[in-house]
């Protein structure tokens, strides 16, 4: 089944078990949508792998809009970054990741292709007939394994991830599933790559739940969710393209930024073709790239630094919205203060006022002084002529 992709923006998602399918609405009859296939999240025991979609979307997609990479790119393009992507692999022969991609244990493989289509969020190309751009196209990409062929997760897996991918020197460690169990292992994993100056980005929530894992009465899980929970990670949540999360999104734990992350168009295991997806992952993949970029265009900052920068700079929501052209251009550089602080007036000392009441006092009389005399001038010579006699009496 393929679901449609409409230029230039893309329906609202809804999540499904096993799979990132997102629900879009009709378009028969009209020129600008484009038949994608959905992204796997796993695969069955007897499901083949992913193969290559026979669809390219031509124009850019809604999120690349709403991120403004068109003006971020200007600025930077991740070039010397390193992302490592763990997930269920990435696959190396994609055209628009060639020659970027390290496979580390046998990760250059992706039966079910959500590693490759993060990947392809992050760091994919332009190509010649394709409006699709991950977010830093310039970095290269660490690939490992934090699921089984099936896309089935393990904290044991995902903890190895990071911290092998600290230890090859990733600037940016992404994950691309938020577990609810492993919360020791995670943390420790999250704190091993702290101290190697990456940054941790994970989903605050899952992108699909099984029948298995919800609650009494069919609830959803409320979380918390590994490594995203823990200390120093910077846990992205989805939005699509109407500003809200899909109807039927997993709830997210205590997430630190958003990011677009319904309706999502990116590259799949195989060839050049083009899948669609929805989930928190692919929210917290975009927000890596974003981290490439500020890493890449300031290489003196942190970890910690760059993950504040993204969230100083976000755009204000209920959760904050990643802006990568602000990451770029507003916050002011290391070591500088967050706002100019005007210098304080100076005023000069009072003068001594002796001197002041002085003139004044002399002023004063020299007033009175004159107009006494005009006074006499008026008066003595009425007085003279009246022979100084009262008036009504004659002389």
């Amino acid at each position: 089944m393929k679901y449609r992709y409409v230029r230039p923006v893309l329906a609202a998602a809804v999540i499904l078990p096993l799979t990132c399918v997102p629900a879009v609405a009709e378009a028969a009859g009209d020129p600008g949508v484009t038949l994608l296939p959905p992204l796997p999240l796993r695969l069955g025991e007897d499901s083949p792998c992913t193969g290559a979609s026979e669809e390219t979307a031509t124009a850019a997609a809604w999120s690349q809009i709403t991120l403004g990479l068109s003006r971020a790119q200007r600025i930077s393009r991740g070039a010397g970054v390193t992302v490592a992507v763990v997930d269920t692999g990435v696959s190396s022969g994609v055209p628009s990741l060639s020659g970027r991609v390290t496979a580390l244990g046998g990760a250059g493989e992706d039966c079910v292709g959500h590693g490759t289509f993060a990947a392809g969020l992050i760091a994919a190309a332009p190509e010649t007939g394709s409006g699709i751009t991950g977010v830093a196209p310039e970095a290269g990409i660490i690939a490992l394994r934090g699921t089984d062929d099936r896309g089935v997760p393990s904290a044991q897996r995902v903890a190895l991830g990071i911290r092998t991918a600290a230890d090859r020197g990733a600037q940016v460690i992404y994950v691309g599933h938020a577990l609810d169990t492993g919360r020791a292992e995670l943390t420790a994993a999250a704190a091993y790559a702290a101290q190697r100056d990456a940054l941790v980005v994970a989903p605050a929530a899952p992108d699909a739940v099984t029948k298995e894992e919800l609650g009494p009465d069919g609830a959803m899980p409320e979380g918390p969710y590994w490594p995203a929970a823990a200390p120093g990670v910077l846990a992205v949540v989805d939005f699509g393209p109407n500003g809200v999360r899909q109807q039927k999104a997993p709830p997210a734990y205590e997430p630190d930024l958003s990011a677009p992350g319904s309706s999502m168009v990116s590259v799949g295991p195989k060839g050049s073709g083009h899948y669609i997806g929805s989930g928190a992952s692919l929210a917290a993949a975009g927000t890596a790239g974003a981290a490439a970029l500020v890493r890449a265009f300031h290489p003196g900052m942190s970890a910690a630094e760059v993950s504040a920068r993204l969230l100083a700079t976000s755009y204000p929501s209920d959760t904050p919205r990643l802006d990568p052209y602000a990451a770029l251009s507003v916050v002011p550089e290391k070591g500088e203060v967050a706002a100019v602080q005007p210098a304080p007036a100076h005023f000069p000392e009072p003068a001594d006022v002796g001197p002041r009441n002085r003139a004044l006092a002399i002023a004063g009389a020299g007033l009175a002084v004159v107009l006494l005399v005009a006074a006499l001038a008026a008066v003595l010579p009425r007085g003279r002529a009246r022979n100084w006699l009262p008036p009504g009496r004659q002389p």
